[in-house]
Parts: structure tokens; C-alpha cells; sequence
């Protein structure tokens, strides 16, 4: 209902807060575009002769690498779920689903160590096989290192999610099936494929374009020209050669593409979100053979290894280095607080914006009576999510070549960097944020009105102990993501803006490997405590009301 008895001035304010925010967006990512569009046409036909075949070359392998790691990562994660499933009380269960979800806490550059620590030239595998005898040394740069990396960091997403769509089929059909006598191929066939494919698409979907937005990865493992998507090409052209022309027509066709993908994706569906959940799985009645057992523990170990061993290679590289030298240098010192200080920066941003377009939303929903939303509301719903049509490179380079007319594009490198992290954060604190903000209101906005409450008074004692666990969760969560960030430093860093991430990424192409190892460690140990304590904070506010409850 609406809030009638609430100040005029008061209530105007929230969808004033929410406009705020969606002009910060449509500024950012409408400034970009405007850009790019500007320079295209002032190109002539330098911006048309830049539509050559190496573009064309580049956004085949786009599509290409993209295509394989979303099939890999799926045609994997398929026999690993039904083998989690088949089997939901054994030892270790819960701790490979928690295993499998730290890729995803994990900055890609650091993962990309750590897989390289086991498939590179000198990792485990390489000494593994010349221990047994075999010459083999590994090519790691390429599509294959490409592949590698995606599918550690997309196999645990799928699996999960899949997972999650088992645990959905009643118990009832084990019963029948077991009563009936199936095997493994009709159970697959007629009780588990029909509900995995209702998710796969969206699955595949989401998978696919992960990918094809895929920055750091291919930067550190693409291995030339050969190997090349267009994001990486776009940060060539302005950091290495400064041929506008090619980095306008690369990102006009970067764009261009997510559009599409992104199209097709709503057409897809979207995985359910219970991927994270930790619940076991429905009971089975089915007895397993010997042979399947055997077949199913062999999947299981097969993924954990896939997972782990390159978390463990991040481990004992980190350790192997001199981290007591790194931690004495006031570069890395200078790079921490840099990192901390913009990450901490954009996380706050974030969270105001999210707040901003969370609140302003409700109140509209609210004041028409929960109808159908208008234009306005569907605006911030689709403001929230921009970031995820308009790539963070996309909007680096469109502000990169547009502040160059008037001033030193590097002299922003703090602006940006706070800004598109920001940006980039704010689809996944929107969604931490607006369901609790949705029921704390449907539960309040009656009550606080008839007793008066707002402003201050209301923040203080109905909605921030509400919010303050989500909250903690989306501000931790924003501030890891830009900690681990490596797109937009990468086009605006330099020697006197230098963070985490960037300091790693320079000594290993100044091939200084223990160095970057220790980095690594350094930079995902801050990334995971931050997870960890938002994990705990929400976990203690969770019993916190529960005892209020009860």
C-alpha cells in the first residue's frame, strides 16, 4: 500500500535516489557508446577498412572457445552430478560442493596461475609423466590453456546447478523406478534427462557468455594472435599499438555480439538458484552394482582433482616463493592498499547505487498497489543488469578514447576503475539486496506509517538491522569482484596507479614466476577472507533471528 502519511518531501526522495542511479549507469555506459559511435563516424573510411579478416579471424575464435568450453563444461558436469546425486550421504559430500564453489571467489588471474602450475611447461603433470619415463612437455598457451581454464571455472557452476535440478525429482519416481526394476540408462532416460534439460539451456546459456566476455583468461593464456578473443584484442589495439580505428570496429563488434548473446539467453530461461544450496538429495531407493559404485567414485574423484589440484598448485607455488621479501617491498605494500582502497571504494558505490535502485523500486511498486510495473520500474530492473550487455572493456575503451581529448586517458585510471568495478557489481547486489528489501517492506510499510516512523528513525530501527546482513553479504561479495579485477586497470593502469592484480600481471611478463606466484596467494588469500567473512556474517545474522523469533 502506499505511504500516505509519510512527508511528501521524504517520499520523493527515493525514486530521486533511483533516477540518481540510473542517470551514474546510462552516463557510464551511454558516454561510452555515444564515444565509440562519435569516433566510427569521424574515422571516415579508416573505421570501415578496420572491418578487415582479422577481425572477422578474431571473433570466430571468439565464438569458437566459447562454444567448446560451454560443451566441455557441461559434457562434464552431467556424469559428475548424477554421480553426486546417486550417492547424497557419503563422507566429504558437503565439503567437495563447498570446493567446488571457490572458483568462483577466486580472481581469474590467480586461477590462471594455479592452473598453470599443473598443466604448464614445468607443473605437476609435466613432472608427473617425466617421472614415469615420458618426454612430455605441455603446450598450455592456446585454445587448449583457454579450454582448461573455463572449464575450471565453469564445470562447478554447471554441476551444481544440474545438481540442483535433481534434487528436485521426488522421491516417489526412486520408489517406482527401484520397484520397477529400471537400470541405469532408463533411469537417466526417463527420470533425470527430462529434468536436466528443463536447465541446460540456461545452463549452456550463461555458461557460453562467461566466456565469450572471458578478458583475463585469454589474455594470460591465449598465446598470440591465433588465440585472441575481442575483448583482449580491443586492450591490444589502445595499450600496445593506439590504432583507434581497429579498437572503435572491435568494440563496436564486441557489443554488437553480447546483445545477441544475451538475446538469445532470455529466450533460453535461466538455471535455477538453488545451485548453491548444501541440502542433500531426495532419498534413492535404488540399490547401485558394485561396478557402478566403483564407476561413480571414479567421476567424483576425477572432478574433485580437476577442481582442487589447482587450487592446491596456487597454495604451494604462493608458499615456494619468497613472501617475505614480497610483503617487505613497498610496491607490493603500495599495490595492497591501492587494491583495498578502490576495491573497498567501488564496493560502497555499488552498494549505495543497488541500495538506490532497490529502494526507489519498492516504493513505486508499493504507491501503485503491487499492478503491473510501469516504465520507470522496468528501467531499473534493466539498469541494474547493463553491465551485463555493455562488457566493463567495452566501456573502458569508449571512456579511454573520449577522455583522451582532454586529458591523460592514464590521469583517470582511480575514476574508472572505482566506477566500471562499481558498475560491474551491481547486478549481483541488486539481487542480494531486493529480496530482503521487498519483505522487510511488505512486512513494515503498514505498521511504520500508522506509528509514524520515517526517516531516520525508521533506517534505524526497522530497515538497517533487516539489511544489514544482506548488506555485509553484497559488499563483501562487490568488493572481492573488484579486488580481482584486472580489465579496466589493465587499459588505465600505470606506474603510479597500480593494483594488485596489474603488479601481477607485470611481473609475469617480466617472467618473474615466484614473484607472481606469491602475488597470487597473496591476492586470492584477501579475496576468499572476504568471502569467508561475509559467509560468517550472514550466517551469524541468521541465528541472530531465528533466536529473535523464537
Amino acid at each position: 500500500m502506499a505511504l500516505r502519511d509519510e512527508p511528501v518531501a521524504l517520499v520523493s526522495l527515493k525514486p530521486a535516489a533511483g533516477a540518481l542511479a540510473l542517470a551514474f549507469l546510462a552516463v557510464l555506459a551511454g558516454g561510452a557508446c555515444l564515444s565509440l559511435a562519435v569516433e566510427a563516424l569521424r574515422g571516415g573510411t579508416d573505421g570501415f577498412a578496420a572491418f578487415d579478416s582479422y577481425l572477422w579471424r578474431i571473433t570466430r575464435f571468439t565464438l569458437l572457445q566459447a562454444l567448446l568450453s560451454m560443451l566441455l563444461s557441461i559434457a562434464f558436469a552431467i556424469p559428475l552430478a548424477r554421480a553426486l546425486h546417486a550417492h547424497p550421504t557419503f563422507p566429504g559430500r558437503a565439503m567437495i560442493l563447498r570446493l567446488f564453489a571457490l572458483p568462483l571467489a577466486l580472481p581469474a588471474l590467480v586461477a590462471v596461475l594455479g592452473v598453470t602450475s599443473i598443466y604448464g611447461r614445468n607443473g605437476f603433470v609435466a613432472l608427473l609423466f617425466n617421472w614415469l619415463g615420458f618426454n612430455l612437455i605441455p603446450n598450455i598457451y592456446g585454445l587448449t590453456g583457454i579450454l582448461i581454464a573455463h572449464v575450471f571455472f565453469n564445470l562447478p557452476l554447471a554441476t551444481r546447478f544440474i545438481l540442483a535440478g535433481l534434487d528436485t525429482i521426488p522421491e516417489d519416481y526412486w520408489k517406482l523406478s527401484s520397484q520397477l526394476g529400471m537400470g541405469g540408462w532408463a533411469r537417466f532416460r526417463l527420470i533425470e534427462w527430462p529434468v536436466m534439460r528443463r536447465h541446460l539451456s540456461g545452463i549452456a546459456g550463461l555458461i557460453f557468455m562467461l566466456c565469450v566476455t572471458s578478458f583475463t583468461v585469454v589474455l594470460t593464456l591465449g598465446g598470440g594472435p591465433r588465440a585472441t578473443t575481442l575483448e583482449v584484442a580491443i586492450y591490444q589495439s589502445l595499450h600496445f599499438d593506439f590504432d583507434i580505428a581497429r579498437a572503435v570496429s572491435l568494440t563496436l563488434v564486441q557489443l554488437c555480439l553480447t546483445v545477441a548473446v544475451l538475446a538469445v539467453l532470455s529466450l533460453t530461461g535461466r538455471p535455477t538458484e538453488e545451485g548453491f544450496s548444501l541440502r542433500t538429495t531426495s532419498r534413492r531407493f535404488d540399490q547401485p552394482t558394485l561396478t557402478t559404485r566403483l564407476l561413480n567414485g571414479g567421476v567424483i574423484m576425477l572432478g574433485l582433482l580437476f577442481v582442487a589440484l589447482p587450487i592446491a598448485g596456487t597454495v604451494v607455488s604462493g608458499l615456494a616463493a619468497d613472501l617475505s621479501r614480497l610483503l617487505g617491498e613497498s610496491e607490493v605494500w603500495r599495490a595492497i592498499l591501492t587494491s583495498v582502497l578502490l576495491g573497498a571504494t567501488a564496493a560502497g558505490l555499488a552498494l549505495i547505487i543497488s541500495l538506490s535502485l532497490v529502494v526507489a523500486r519498492e516504493y513505486l511498486a508499493s504507491h501503485r498497489g503491487y499492478a503491473s510495473p510501469k516504465l520507470f520500474e522496468r528501467l531499473i530492473d534493466r539498469g541494474a543488469s547493463l553491465i551485463l550487455v555493455i562488457p566493463p572493456i567495452v566501456i573502458g575503451s569508449g571512456w579511454f578514447i573520449l577522455s583522451r581529448y582532454f586529458v591523460d586517458p592514464f590521469s583517470l585510471a582511480p575514476f574508472m576503475v572505482v566506477s566500471v568495478n562499481a558498475a560491474m557489481a551491481i547486478p549481483f547486489a541488486f539481487r542480494i539486496l531486493r529480496p530482503a528489501w521487498d519483505t522487510a517492506a511488505s512486512r513494515h510499510n503498514r505498521l511504520c506509517a500508522q506509528l509514524g516512523l520515517h526517516g531516520w528513525n525508521r533506517l534505524h530501527l526497522i530497515d538497517w538491522p533487516v539489511m544489514k546482513r544482506p548488506s555485509s553479504v553484497a559488499f563483501a561479495f562487490a568488493m572481492a569482484l573488484s579486488l580481482g579485477d584486472l580489465g579496466t586497470i589493465a587499459l588505465f593502469g600505470n606506474d603510479l596507479i597500480q593494483t594488485l592484480p596489474y603488479l601481477l600481471l607485470q611481473r609475469m611478463g617480466s617472467y618473474r614466476t615466484q614473484d607472481a606466484a606469491g602475488l597470487a596467494l597473496i591476492l586470492g588469500v584477501l579475496c576468499l577472507l572476504l568471502m569467508i567473512a561475509a559467509d560468517r556474517g550472514a550466517a551469524t545474522s541468521a541465528k541472530r533471528e531465528v533466536a529473535n523469533i523464537g
